[in-house]
């Protein structure tokens, strides 16, 4: 790994090769079963709570094929707060003390 002229020796012990590192397109892939699972949890949860003012339950199945287009968006926000935190561990530690 070549030093640029304006770089330290630490900040690229702590900074990862653009190859290496997960893009949130990566990590959404990699976490949309258990995004689009909890979702389906959520909104079945959420059927069985409509009962209380008289609207008809969601069977698990309806909340299943619901949850894959609703799955796709939760995964990308899964994905967005992954790559944030960690791009935050891999920042040099006097960047990352607040």
């Amino acid at each position: 790994m070549a030093l640029r002229p304006t770089q330290k020796l630490c900040e690229t012990a702590f900074m990862p090769d653009a190859q290496t590192r997960w893009t949130v397109r990566k990590l959404s892939l990699v976490f949309y079963p258990f995004a689009m699972a909890a979702v389906a949890i959520n909104l079945f949860l959420l059927g069985l709570m409509w009962q209380a003012i008289g609207l008809p339950a969601i069977s698990p199945h309806l909340a299943l094929w619901c949850s894959v287009p609703l799955g796709i968006p939760a995964t990308w926000l899964l994905g967005k707060w992954v790559r944030g935190l960690m791009d935050e561990a891999d920042a040099p530690p006097h960047l990352s003390d607040k």
